[in-house]
């Protein structure tokens, strides 16, 4: 029985920065498997992903790197155009072409106490294929996928089209203060979180960016701090970084608040790169126990 379980596709970035433009792969999977790769073997872990021919090398590495992965064949890879100007909390994004979805028949060989789901677009994983995997373990949710349509190449902003159905299967929500307008209209993260949880979300995690993240869970608010970076190089993944260490923590049974202190310190340290995090658990405790 694995741990930890992530589905998601890899795909292929390109990202441009006003200091530079660069092609790396990309998608909450990949960010996912590099760092918890960079983490103490606590806790196991298990890539799923499905790829195009062409970004087959990509998934060689990584199990040249030594993590388990499993990857079923797709017409094509995701195909992200990241663009973003001297604020990086905003980007424009294109989707140059489209993997395709999961399917139940993919999901039936696999054993996880939680599955996390990097939704890259909203039709990554139907309520069907959710449904099935909740009766397997732990589901947790990437909420950016299931909020973004593309119409041509442009990506646009979309209420969360089965929320009720999914959310209802869900035990752990991670998203961000862009994320939950679009799905509650509402700008207040408390307000927020207390609507999430009536759908059945047993951990809303609700990142807001320099203002720290907010954790609701056995009806408690957990406020958590940011970590100012040295310097901000790249926030790509950064997200699925957060979720990268708050798992990780989680199970191994660390308590909301240190979950998230370590996933948020973890955060910080990948926005000084570029790509996918490549410190050590030394490199976040120092950032836990520094006055940033």
């Amino acid at each position: 029985m694995i741990d930890i379980c992530c589905i998601g596709h890899i795909t292929r970035d390109k990202i441009i920065t006003p200091r530079s433009e660069v092609y790396m792969a990309g998608g909450t999977s990949f960010y996912m498997s590099r760092g918890m790769h960079q983490l103490p073997e606590d806790v196991s872990y298990q890539l799923v992903t499905k790829v195009g021919q062409g970004q087959v090398p990509e998934v060689d590495k990584l199990r040249d790197a030594g993590i388990d992965t499993i990857c079923y064949p797709s017409r094509h890879t995701v195909y992200f155009e990241n663009k973003y100007g001297a604020d990086t909390n905003k980007r424009t994004q294109r989707v140059l072409a489209k993997a395709d979805p999961f399917t139940i028949e993919e999901m039936r060989p696999l054993e996880a106490k939680v599955f996390h789901l990097g939704s890259l677009l909203a039709d990554d994983f139907s309520p069907e294929v959710v449904k099935y995997l909740s009766t397997k373990g732990q589901v947790s949710i990437d909420a950016q996928g299931y909020l973004r349509e593309v119409v041509g190449e442009q990506v646009h902003a979309i209420d969360w089209k089965d929320k009720e159905e999914i959310l209802a299967c869900t035990d752990i929500l991670k998203l961000n203060e862009h994320e939950m307008e679009v799905i509650t209209n509402s700008k207040n993260p408390r307000t927020v979180a207390l609507n999430l949880a009536e759908y059945g979300v047993k951990e809303v995690v609700i990142t807001l960016g320099s203002y720290g993240s907010l954790i609701y869970a056995d009806h408690h608010f957990y406020e958590i701090p940011a970590y100012k970076p040295r310097e901000l190089v790249d926030a790509t993944g950064s997200g699925d970084t957060y979720s990268t260490g708050y798992l990780y923590c989680r199970m191994q049974g660390m308590d909301y608040v240190e979950s998230g202190k370590f996933a948020a310190a973890m955060c910080t340290l990948k926005l000084e790169n570029s790509g996918p995090f490549n410190r050590t658990i030394a490199d976040i405790r120092k950032v836990m126990r520094s006055k940033r």
